[in-house]
């Protein structure tokens, strides 16, 4: 059975916000590093990825993260990555994966859309 995957996007003040559903994995992690390319060719270097619906991320959707960090770094750009605001002891997945692999300490994390296109707001502690 397939699993419905999304990514749709929208403009928040100076930031691209790309809102994430589904499963980020092996077949789906592509779709998302197409939208990341054309955000950053149509010249928006502060992009955040909104994961709130990712509901399960393998190693290719990290990935897909990772190189993001890198593309928008090499811009001089801002990445922000919103992840619920419970942790990983009550069930998010992508949170939990990103501390696994000890990448989530590379990453601007914040727990809403709100938060996380105001650059006043503090990130969360990895």
């Amino acid at each position: 059975m397939a699993v419905a995957f999304d990514v749709t996007g929208v403009k928040r003040g100076d930031w691209a916000v790309l809102r994430v559903s589904g499963e980020l994995d092996l077949m789906t992690s592509p779709i998302l590093r197409h939208h990341v390319h054309d955000v950053v060719a149509e010249g928006h270097h502060s992009l955040v990825v909104d994961l709130s619906d990712v509901f399960f991320c393998d190693s290719s959707g990290v990935g897909v993260l990772v190189a993001a960090r890198r593309l928008i770094r090499s811009c001089q750009g801002r990445l922000r990555l919103i992840l619920p605001d419970r942790g990983a002891d009550d069930g998010s997945h992508v949170n939990r994966v990103l501390g696994a692999l000890g990448v989530r300490r590379l990453f601007d994390v914040r727990p809403d859309v709100e938060t996380a296109t105001t650059d006043e707001a503090d990130p969360l502690s990895a």
